[in-house]
């Protein structure tokens, strides 16, 4: 019988997680009274009303997109099923933007739009699945909540001046889709985004690391390992020493930094010192700056191996774009976290849920592109993780469902209120840049 990692200290993060859910919950503010805009609080009662409506289309399209699940650059079946339901609705779609064959677009603008000056706010639907085990990101409930979010607004976007802007973003998981749609131009003219990701907790902000890849191949020389070892150069000791050198490193690394490596190619037979040696590398960090600083190392250590061993090393960095951590605007994150409270959610401030419990999401490079959050909503029990068969199985549920008409209701008052009051995208605005503005993947 394998032996079981320790539980020991994720059992006592889980019961200080408690803790301090349990204290911001208390502190959870709803909307102020009155209204930040003219015909605020009717629009935000028809937008419940018709959220609500929504619950069985939501249901079906979730549960479908569970049942089918593609992987990244393959949802066709995805992208042809959300366009069906919105051409339904009477929505014009277009399919294949950005430059990507699944991705998809629809908008919906108040009477008299000029895109000269009034703002533009972007609900996002991620939908790929994961090999092997379909949804356990649960990214079919993050497109029933943005599909329900842009049917919701577009039942009282008359009651703003603006335009909303449905983008469906295929291939999150590992491919960084978002950063294509960017460089395809899919962002123009976009003021702000949204989108929702499920978890085991409801939290406005969580903490999402940046994330690069890197593929290093060793190149040595092949020789006989008994009669002559002497006149070979051995590219899997330089693998071997890299694998080593990034062990030693970890030491020195910020605790939310995260790096993986593995070895997938060393040499076919004991007898022949290998010629070739191939190393799959993920490095991950909190902020762009540090992600920067870790690759710089990452490039060293291979460099010491590759000359340790008398061995040459090429790299290969970012196969797809690399994902940026992901920047939350505190200003529209506090009026998600109003709208949930009116659902009868607690949204929890950042913080509640460590850093170091971070993965990584290519929704980063659209939060360094221009304002924008990414609450994560609660389907599971915590101590249900990502990427998991079970996280799946609660994907497909009527508590899933429950979280995407909340999930949608929300989006379209946050995505509405944005458009309507200019204080709060102005607000949000000062923010981002003050946190440094926009900053593009080099």
């Amino acid at each position: 019988m394998l032996p079981q990692p320790s539980t020991a200290y994720l059992d006592a993060m889980r019961e200080g997680i408690e803790r301090r859910a349990a204290a911001a919950r208390a502190k959870v503010q709803r909307l102020k009274e009155g209204e930040s805009y003219p015909g605020q609080q009717q629009a935000w009662r028809h937008i419940t009303q018709v959220g609500e409506a929504l619950r069985g289309d939501l249901r079906n399209l979730a549960f479908d997109l569970h049942d089918h699940p593609e992987e990244a650059f393959e949802e066709h079946y995805a992208a042809a099923t959300i366009a069906g339901l919105l051409r339904a609705r009477g929505h014009e779609v277009e399919v294949g933007v950005g430059g990507l064959d699944t991705a998809l677009r629809a908008e919906i603008a108040s009477p008299g739009f000029d895109p000269r000056c009034d703002p533009t706010v972007a609900i996002l639907a991620e939908y790929d699945a994961l090999p092997g085990i379909g949804h356990g990101c649960g990214h079919n409930i993050i497109a029933a909540s943005g599909v329900g979010a842009f049917l919701a607004a577009s039942q009282s976007i008359s009651a703003v001046r603006g335009r909303i802007v449905l983008l469906g973003t295929p291939a999150e998981e590992g491919h960084t889709g978002k950063e294509y749609l960017i460089r395809g131009g899919a962002f123009a003219g976009v003021d702000a985004a949204m989108m929702v990701h499920p978890f085991s907790f409801d939290l406005a902000e969580h903490a999402w690391v940046g994330r690069r890849t890197l593929t290093a191949t060793f190149h040595g020389v092949a020789a006989h390992a008994s009669s002559e070892p002497f006149m070979g150069r051995n590219a899997l000791d330089a693998a071997t020493l890299a694998y080593q050198g990034f062990g030693l490193l970890r030491q020195q690394m910020p605790p939310s930094d995260r790096l993986h490596a593995i070895i997938t190619e060393g040499g076919q037979r004991p007898s022949v010192i290998p010629d070739t040696a191939t190393m799959t590398i993920y490095v991950r960090s909190l902020m762009a700056q540090t992600l920067s600083d870790l690759s710089q190392r990452i490039d060293a250590v291979l460099d010491g191996a590759a000359l340790m061993a008398g061995v040459e090393v090429s790299k290969e960095w970012d196969e797809h774009p690399a994902s940026l951590p992901v920047r939350n605007n505190h200003v529209l994150s506090a009026r998600w976290a109003a709208t949930q409270a009116e659902r009868g959610r607690r949204a929890l401030p950042g913080g509640v849920v460590p850093d170091t419990l971070a993965a990584s999401t290519d929704f980063g490079n659209v939060s360094h592109l221009l304002p924008g959050i990414h609450p994560m909503v609660k389907i599971a029990p915590q101590g249900v993780a990502l990427h998991t068969r079970a996280f799946a199985e609660y994907a497909r549920s009527e508590a899933a469902v429950d979280t995407a008409v909340d999930s949608a209701i929300g989006l379209a008052q946050v995505a509405l209120d944005t458009l309507g009051d200019p204080d709060l995208l102005r607000a949000a605005r000062e923010e981002f840049e003050e946190a440094g503005g926009a900053l593009r993947v080099e």
